[in-house]
């Protein structure tokens, strides 16, 4: 039962999390449905923090409540003509080898012949080796051979009279994440069928679907079950773009956190919470001379923090930081932070108002560094002032 709730407890700060990750350029609602599609990808990796699995579409058409998350994966391409459009519990091939039978013709080779005869042969022979090709691909008994490369026409027919399921010219990162996705191994060679439980991965389900107006070919119960694809709609590509980023951002602030297993509280608590250590730090008297000068300037910084944050909701940052530090410091309230929404300060924990601790630490620990940098700096070099000349008018 503890479990569970705690389980519970954690999915709702991630959803909180993804709410203040998201772009505000999205409407309140349109968070609301992306932020529980961010957090339901993240929690299909099961702790992994390999965003390959999470494959991204964009899809014009329709309103970016639209957009979904398939437990599967998608590929943007079409089955060739020929071939069973679905395939149940089927091994996967993955492959990036040449699938055409004229080579001679597409390398440039000349051949000098007096006959047309000879022609013929050369062709037979080219053909006679890409029906051996095809043969050793057999030879490994796939259900679905994908091919980043072209098929022409006779490869491609006597794969289908075999009932294999073709697809071909998949883009790079698509073979990549699939060949990821269901387990295969990319190939180039078919020499050894004997290593095909190695080389074949597996799929529960291979069909054609529509999304919007385009055929794509979508894989259910891939092999490795943690991997996703969101699907992505709007009115225009400036919106998806602007959809992508936002959620891109997202997952990387959650799958930190998923692996942390640690938030924070926001609204600007975090940093006055390490200003009032800081303070502290000072009144102990341990730290002397120009130390402390450094030291409350530390302070005085991680207080600008909710200053700012106060400042960009228009809101007197003067009032609210000075009501936050006495709420936290006096009034023993430690999840105390700035209500955005009234501009007052409000209970994070009941606003549900979290941020990632890794982010906030690699943020502080950049800032940081970026000072000390500045701070030893000997001398500034500047470039002398451009020499003004007079117009031809002026003189």
């Amino acid at each position: 039962m503890d479990n569970s709730s705690n389980e519970s407890s954690f999915k709702e700060d991630l959803l909180n999390i993804a709410r203040t990750t998201l772009s505000s350029k999205l409407l309140t609602y349109e968070k609301e449905h992306f932020a529980k599609l961010a957090v339901d990808a993240v929690l299909r990796l099961k702790g992994s923090s390999n965003l390959d699995h999470i494959q991204v579409i964009k899809k014009a058409g329709g309103t970016l409540k639209d957009s979904f998350l398939d437990e599967g994966f998608i590929l943007e391409k079409q089955i060739s003509v020929g071939c069973v459009h679905n395939k149940k519990n089927a091994k996967i091939m993955v492959a990036n080898s040449p699938m055409d039978y004229d080579k001679i013709k597409i390398y440039g080779t000349k051949v000098k012949t007096a006959e047309t005869g000879k022609l013929e042969e050369i062709e037979a022979a080219e053909k006679d080796k890409m029906k051996t090709k095809c043969e050793r691909i057999l030879a490994y008994k796939p259900d679905v051979f994908i091919n980043r490369q072209l098929i022409y026409n006779y490869p491609e027919q006597v794969l289908a009279d075999n009932g294999v399921m073709v697809i071909e010219h998949a883009d790079f990162e698509g073979v990549e994440r699939l060949a990821n996705a269901t387990g295969a191994e990319i190939v180039s060679t078919f020499m050894n069928p004997e290593r095909a439980d190695e080389v074949l991965g597996f799929v529960a389900d291979v069909s054609e679907i529509m999304i919007g107006e385009d055929k794509v070919i979508k894989f259910s119960g891939c092999k490795k079950n943690e991997s996703c694809t969101l699907v992505l709609r709007g009115s225009s590509l400036h919106i998806l773009e602007e959809a992508e980023r936002s959620m891109h951002d997202a997952i990387c602030v959650l799958v930190k956190t998923v692996q942390n297993k640690h938030v924070l509280y926001g609204g600007g608590n975090s940093e006055m919470q390490m200003a009032i250590a800081v303070e502290e730090l000072l009144n102990t008297k341990q730290v002397r001379g120009k130390q402390a000068i450094a030291v409350k300037a530390f302070a005085d910084a991680m207080q600008r923090i909710p200053a700012i944050i106060a400042d960009n909701g228009g809101y007197d940052s003067s009032d609210l930081v000075t009501n936050l530090h006495f709420e936290i410091s006096k009034n023993d309230m430690p999840q105390a932070g700035i209500n955005m929404t009234d501009g007052s300060i409000g209970d994070m924990q009941l606003l549900g108002i979290r941020e990632c601790f890794r982010a906030k630490e690699q943020a502080l620990i950049s800032a940081t560094e970026a000072a000390e940098m500045i701070l030893r700096c000997d001398k500034i070099v500047t470039c002398a002032p451009r020499e003004r000349k007079k117009m031809g008018l002026h003189n």
